[in-house]
């Protein structure tokens, strides 16, 4: 042989590159692909168990605590949603100005951190004198969020 064939040689399988065939038998049974698997879920912040808790309805991430609430009369893209103060555990969007029902705003979307879910938005800033106590603030979507801990 030369040594290029020496170099296709195909162990133990000789026939890919022209060699005789192996036979029934003589190859171990092939190995399971192996299970893929998946990250474990950690968060960047855990919110204590004593306190009434948001968290997000898609992989349980705690998102804010219930004393961190505003106000529970917004209105978000696809329905309700509540106001916060602060949030954990959220990524931020690029800002972009949006007309929304109070008003032009600049606004960047939260998403998930863990799940990558869109959350809801944060307000970077209010173009109307009326709407500044928004700015630095949080809009999380009802259908994204589920109470947590000691509700009754």
């Amino acid at each position: 042989t030369t040594a290029l064939g020496a170099l296709l040689r195909c162990f133990p399988c000789e026939r890919l590159c022209g060699g005789p065939a192996v036979a029934p038998g003589a190859l171990p049974p092939a190995m399971p692909a192996p299970r893929r698997r998946l990250p474990p879920r950690t968060f960047r912040s855990y919110l204590p168990r004593s306190h009434r808790t948001y968290s997000c309805v898609h992989c349980r991430a705690h998102l804010a605590r219930h004393e961190e609430l505003i106000s529970k009369s917004f209105q978000g893209s696809h329905g309700r949603a509540y106001l916060f103060n602060s949030v954990v555990n959220v990524g931020c969007g690029p800002a972009e100005q949006r007309l929304l029902l109070t008003g032009l705003h600049s606004v960047a979307d939260i998403f998930c951190q863990s799940c990558k879910t869109t959350l809801g938005w944060k307000y970077e800033q209010a173009f109307e004198s009326s709407q500044k106590y928004k700015e630095g603030k949080f809009i999380i979507e009802m259908s994204h969020m589920v109470k947590e801990n000691g509700w009754d």
